[in-house]
């Protein structure tokens, strides 16, 4: 049964960790109410909240992806400008002024601020794991994307600046801290309580990444850090990769319960709490679709054409109870999520479905796609994606957990493990591991594994889940021209611009070189 409690005690979503006025007048208002009535519960939920900016569908999702191959929030007449911050973000021509970066920095320094709270009110020993691995989740979101970390370890005096980790410290404290609470956290259990199985991931990520972090431009793996991948993947246990016609089971509005490889998510129920994640719907489907959404995001015809089509990744009809279209019921069977490419029609009438303005025009989503569009184009210009199943059933909050943590992440972050030189394991053993994937996807089998087209495979797998700059980083290719950019000039783009307005409260933080 999902956990029903309200967060009673949620700070200031506007919080920044380095804004020192706002650190003093929090600290006050926290010294004035220690008198007992603060629940460490309370406080975890409030760290657990914190996250849902940076991840759903927003922000972090926005850096991660955006700026890739996969996403791209293309310009339409006057719509989706916003003063260029889309456009910068997948032209790679952002500043430190940017909203995206502000947005997402701030948000990610409030989880680790929250998250640290929560150790200064008695809580239990699960309670303070779970803190503890929320502000390290956060704080490795802040070295990927920033390179650099501040960081307050004691909240008691306010009035000192958070020091700036340099990558090293980052990523020696985060092992120690992951290391340090993994007896106290749960063994198993609902995806949405921080677990073991989800602190073995975070791990994996350190020290697969753990190169890139030291030298962007030049990574070493480590064949020792490579082992530790193996390793912990060899200790993530009581999952299973999804059966065939089942992938969207991991992001469809039932996916607590459904899913069989979801090992950290974030939570959503309707009347209780949650995030965004409807975006993941409105930002892409059309006015006319249903529900009418924003008109928005798509990805590039390059990124579509790495699937095949029986790859059920693609998309596909999928049935699930919270559809309650005629779709469904009536038995129309469109597809519904995956990639939605070619003439659209509607899960209502089965008729297919017109543009808005001109409202003759069919509604054909169309592989051409500029990073501005306008006339004929505006609104039917990129193939758009739906990640997540939309949940008709709820009228507010939507019901699909966020998806953070995945099996078969672990299993494809092992095969790239062993490709890299750890140990134990083969090339013959990791092209094993992915073809194990692709065939309940109904993809053929790989005849060799190579980290091009590993690469490949981490794409198809895990589009749109906030992985594909890490990845595109990692393997050397984020800053290759892309289908509408060319190529960066300067490697400052493999880390982003710290915002201006940190820097000017936080004297111990220093402007990325470049910018």
């Amino acid at each position: 049964m999902r956990l029903k409690s309200y967060c009673a005690a949620l700070l200031s979503c506007s919080l920044l960790l380095s804004c020192t006025d706002l650190d003093e007048n929090l600290g006050s208002a926290l010294e004035e109410s220690t008198t007992g009535n603060i629940n460490p519960a309370e406080l975890l939920i409030s760290a657990y909240t914190s996250l849902n900016g940076p991840y759903q569908h927003d922000n972090r999702w926005c850096l991660q992806e955006l700026s890739t191959d996969a996403a791209i929030a293309p310009t339409r007449g006057g719509d989706w400008d916003d003063n260029g911050t889309h456009r910068a973000i997948h032209l790679h021509t952002w500043n430190a002024d940017n909203s995206y970066m502000s947005n997402t920095f701030g948000g990610l320094l409030t989880a680790i601020y929250q998250s640290s709270n929560v150790l200064r009110y008695s809580p239990s020993k699960q309670q303070a794991a779970e803190a503890r691995f929320i502000r390290a989740l956060a704080m490795l979101d802040v070295l990927d994307l920033w390179g650099v970390v501040p960081f307050r370890e004691s909240l008691e005096d306010f009035r000192e600046l958070p020091k700036t980790l340099q990558p090293q410290e980052a990523i020696d404290f985060i092992i120690s801290e992951m290391n340090a609470v993994m007896p106290d956290l749960p063994t198993s259990g609902a995806a949405y309580v921080a677990n073991q199985n989800a602190a073995r991931v975070l791990l994996m990520k350190v020290y697969l990444n753990k190169g890139v972090f030291l030298d962007r431009q030049n990574p070493k793996f480590d064949a020792a850090d490579m082992s530790k991948v193996v390793a912990l993947a060899n200790e993530i246990t009581g999952y299973t990769i999804s059966a065939p016609g089942k992938y969207f089971d991991n992001f469809a509005p039932d996916n607590n319960v459904k899913s069989t490889e979801n090992i950290f998510t974030l939570y959503n129920e309707e009347g209780v709490r949650g995030g965004g994640v409807d975006r993941a719907y409105w930002t892409v489907s059309h006015y006319n679709m249903t529900p009418g959404g924003w008109n928005g995001w798509a990805t590039l015809s390059n990124f579509y054409d790495k699937f095949t089509a029986n790859d059920e990744r693609r998309g596909i009809y999928y049935n699930y109870p919270s559809d309650t279209t005629s779709n469904r019921t009536k038995n129309y069977k469109r597809q519904n999520v995956g990639f939605l490419e070619g003439q659209q029609y509607s899960w209502v009438t089965n008729k297919p479905l017109n543009a808005r303005n001109p409202a003759t025009q069919p509604l054909v989503f169309s592989r051409e796609l500029t990073i501005r569009t306008s006339g004929t184009t505006l609104e039917t210009a990129g193939i758009r994606v739906i990640k997540y199943p939309f949940d008709y059933a709820s009228k507010g909050q939507r019901n699909n957990d966020w998806v953070v943590y995945r099996y078969s992440d672990v299993l494809l972050m092992k095969a790239e493990a062993i490709l890299r030189g750890g140990t134990p394991g083969t090339a013959a053993d990791a092209l094993t591991i992915v073809n194990s994937i692709r065939t309940n996807r109904g993809a053929a089998n790989l005849t060799a594994l190579t980290l091009d087209n590993l690469l490949d495979e981490r794409g198809r797998e895990l589009y749109w889940e906030g992985w594909r700059r890490q990845d595109l980083i990692r393997f050397g290719k984020f800053m290759q021209a892309g289908q509408i950019r060319p190529a960066d000039a300067d490697p400052k783009t493999l880390v982003y611009a710290i915002p201006s307005q940190q820097i000017a409260v936080n004297s111990n933080l220093k402007q990325n070189p470049g910018y």
